[in-house]
């Protein structure tokens, strides 16, 4: 599991985004009902569950983008549905989101991709926006050559990179990843949870982590929540998700593509055998 080298570990007062009793209907569809989540600062905290099951439902409720019938939302404190204009904006500002497949705007190039919330929150010369978008595309390891490139150009690692510049352009507080790694090889989706866990670690980013990949869940989060039956069945440690009596986590974290590791006492075998030995 990831360790924070700046920082000690968060505590339960440490909470900056709190679910609390969240219902989501689309039509007579209910998506979530009852639904309670918290994500604690300086963490990252992966969020699985059943294709379908809702989990990008919750990502873009909290973001504001679905509306709710029920429960309340605080993303740093503030109730996001009754706060001001005012107090929405400078929540807005706070985060940074990287949506499944990049989401960059195909008649922008990487740079403009990178400044289109600048453009949005922010009062800077051209110049300026120049520079920052520079040094974020270095952040996220992306050669300067790429600035001027279009999504067309750009590889699928190279997309999610793009993406994720864009979504740490305004120096956010935390940042959401909608499938961050789906669409990469093992080593491009390796690669890529080391950046983001070296990014939390430098930046102090808090990560929530819409996921399926099973060795981003072992590798990099410090917490996993998991969706099931309209809502969150159980949240903590990977050691909490090995015990938690679910047939569908069991299934999941038990499962014949659990995670294998190769060591002198046991061969190979997946964690989760390794863990109940």
């Amino acid at each position: 599991m990831a360790e924070t080298e700046t920082s000690e570990r968060p505590t339960d007062d440490d909470v900056i985004i709190r679910v609390r009793g969240v219902d989501v209907s689309f039509g007579l569809k209910q998506i979530l009902k009852d639904c309670n989540l918290d994500v604690k600062r300086g963490e990252i905290l992966g969020f699985v569950g059943g294709s379908g099951m809702g989990k990008s439902v919750l990502l873009r409720t909290i973001l504001g983008l679905n509306q709710k019938q029920a429960g309340t939302i605080e993303v740093f404190g503030v109730d996001y549905e009754k706060a001001s204009d005012e107090e929405r904006l400078a929540v807005e500002q706070r985060w940074g989101v990287l949506f499944q497949h990049g989401a960059l705007f195909s008649s922008l190039s990487v740079m403009e991709n990178i400044q289109v919330p600048m453009r949005e929150y922010l009062d800077l010369s051209p110049k300026l926006m120049d520079e920052l978008a520079r040094l974020k595309i270095d952040l996220v390891g992306l050669q300067p050559d790429a600035a001027h490139k279009y999504p067309s150009e750009l590889s699928g690692g190279m997309i999610k990179r793009a993406a994720l510049a864009r979504a740490l352009a305004l120096d956010p507080d935390i940042v959401f990843l909608d499938e961050p790694t789906s669409g990469l090889d093992p080593i491009g989706a390796a690669e890529f949870d080391e950046l983001i866990m070296t990014l939390r670690d430098t930046l102090g980013l808090t990560v929530y982590m819409v996921t399926h990949d099973l060795d981003s869940l072992f590798q990099a989060c410090d917490r996993i929540a998991v969706l099931g039956q309209k809502r969150v069945l159980v949240e903590g440690p990977l050691q909490t998700m090995l015990e938690f009596d679910d047939p569908w986590v069991k299934s999941y974290f038990h499962g014949k593509r659990a995670r294998t590791v190769v060591t002198p006492e046991h061969g190979e075998a997946s964690m989760a055998e390794r863990q109940e030995n």
